[in-house]
């Protein structure tokens, strides 16, 4: 019969209050960029664009959220292990980068209110930032599901151990 030392494993969990908050500050920030971008004043061309604009960078926000967090350690003393090729760091940094000062840039050369070249601004950066926010949550959730999912598969080959070793 082989026993297992009892060891208690805390695995870490968002509260359901912060990813309330976190769904509802991206859902605040997609709804203020879109009515912004809906009643933008302006040529259709110049809405086009920010349009493109703001969905390349919410898209390269996620992008580079992965890529940070995919090349950060395993564990404690780990090491990175980044199965990525070196042009994918310049892929990922360039397109954020791209997107952000393009974005940026029409943004300022836009010939519109500078109330409204504010609110938009604004409400972009919130995009941004509750996207990696949100990002983080959804890959927090995920590493402790798969923490759980092998404690579980341990107990339950502990547990058949134990009745085989009993049985015998």
């Amino acid at each position: 019969m082989q026993t297992f030392p009892s060891t208690t494993v805390s695995i870490q969990r968002d509260t359901r209050a912060w990813q309330f908050q976190v769904w509802a500050s991206f859902a605040a920030a997609v709804f203020l960029c879109a009515t912004g971008l809906s009643w933008l004043p302006g040529e259709a061309l110049d809405r086009a664009f920010m349009v493109m604009g703001y969905v390349f960078c919410l898209s390269t926000a996620f992008m580079l959220a992965k890529f940070v967090r995919d090349s950060q350690p395993a564990g404690a003393g780990g090491t990175a292990a980044s199965r990525d090729v070196p042009m994918w760091r310049l892929v990922v940094w360039g397109s954020f980068f791209t997107a952000m000062g393009l974005t940026g840039w029409g943004l300022v050369r836009m010939e519109i209110n500078d109330a409204y070249k504010a609110f938009l601004g604004v409400s972009w950066l919130f995009l941004i930032s509750s996207a990696f926010t949100l990002a983080k949550t959804l890959r927090d959730r995920h590493e402790a599901d798969l923490i759980d999912a092998r404690l579980q598969g341990r107990r339950a080959a502990r547990q058949e151990a134990a009745a085989a070793g009993s049985a015998e």
